[in-house]
């Protein structure tokens, strides 16, 4: 599967310097039952006013190159989730500054634009939150999924219809989705329920039904995500390609780090869900039946911030790193490394991949 794009000329626009710049974030807040709240009022969003209010909450500014959704994860307020994607976008902007020969395909523009999606994850039971990050996406209770493909159906709206189908608009933008424990599962299973036909077909995804359509995300990475380590073989079989008469709605490739030192979805979570966590373990996935091709899953190691991933290296379905030489944190901390994700490799596997998605130049 390749994640490179043929190349187009694409018109120019003006750029943001840096990604920590003021106007570079905006934030969405979700209540305990995935609907979207007013930022001015704290209210629930009345659901016929969904699209006006994403339309006025939510519109690209014309110097973004790539929009960037980030979910935080588990015991995170909402002022942490702010201060937690601005600490990863720094990362970024300094990695990309130091080390710019690594990422050829940023060279000449390169501007994102960062979503936080907020919902309420505070709490200390581990089994309240997994229920609560599946209840806001249930079928039939959860709004999670409404909002997320109203989101992604708007900003793909924005950004274009490309008549090549490749994932990058007329002007030029990318759309990543970033997650981190919890957050990670929570976004996946909203992009299952909104990519199903019978609830979300007309927000954008390719599917059976809607095969004309093009893809909204063109890359999903999820720092240590707390699910089951075979979540792909059934939570989020429509997000894996196969057999099973649907397109899945990403694009580009889904990566996963883990680390063996990570103690909430090692121990706790093999305490509550019988099972290692993807986070500690990596991604697995049965291929009996599931028709698979043998790259589709691909395991590699996280790389020091000065070593380039090569395109093979990404260039899969799914992609699993292993990140325990760098995600570490203290024996003393009871999740282990669980949030020790904030690092310069971090940054770079962001922005190789941002990079890989950009077209080949002849």
């Amino acid at each position: 599967m390749s994640t490179r794009r043929p190349h187009h000329v694409a018109k120019r626009r003006p750029v943001r310097p840096a990604t920590t710049a003021p106007d570079t974030l905006t934030t969405v807040d979700l209540d305990e039952e995935g609907w979207l709240l007013s930022a001015a009022t704290g209210r629930p969003v009345r659901a016929d006013r969904l699209t006006r209010y994403l339309a006025e909450r939510l519109v690209p500014p014309a110097w973004a190159t790539d929009i960037i959704v980030y979910v935080h994860g588990w015991r995170t307020g909402p002022d942490s989730a702010g201060r937690s994607a601005q600490r990863l976008l720094a990362l970024m902007d300094r990695q990309r500054t130091a080390r710019a020969a690594l990422y050829p395909g940023l060279r000449e523009r390169y501007a994102p634009w960062t979503v936080v999606v907020r919902w309420p994850s505070s709490s200390l039971a581990y089994g309240k939150i997994r229920k609560r990050a599946h209840a806001m996406s249930a079928p039939g209770t959860g709004y999670a999924p409404h909002v997320l493909g109203h989101l992604l159906g708007y900003l793909h709206a924005e950004r274009g219809d490309p008549a090549d189908r490749t994932l990058r608009t007329r002007g030029g933008q990318y759309l990543h989705l970033v997650g981190h424990s919890f957050g990670g599962r929570f976004l996946c299973e909203a992009v299952v329920r909104a990519a199903d036909t019978e609830k979300g077909g007309t927000l954008g995804w390719s599917t059976t039904a809607h095969p004309s359509r093009p893809f909204t995300v063109d890359t999903l990475t999820v720092f240590q995500m707390a699910a089951p380590t075979e979540a792909f073989t059934s939570l989020f079989e429509r997000l894996r390609p196969g057999p099973l008469g649907h397109t899945s709605p990403l694009g580009g490739p889904l990566v996963f780090t883990h680390s063996r030192h990570d103690r909430a979805t090692g121990f706790w979570h093999l305490l509550r869900e019988l099972k290692p966590g993807i986070g500690h373990s990596g991604m697995h996935l049965s291929r009996a039946g599931a028709g698979l091709a043998p790259n589709d899953v691909w395991s590699t190691r996280l790389l020091r911030a000065d070593t380039p991933y090569p395109l093979t290296s990404l260039d899969h379905a799914f992609v699993n790193v292993d990140a325990s030489w760098r995600y570490r944190s203290t024996r003393l901390n009871p999740v282990g490394a669980h949030s020790d994700f904030y690092h310069p490799e971090s940054a770079h596997l962001l922005l190789s991949l941002a990079d890989h998605s950009r077209p080949a130049r002849p």
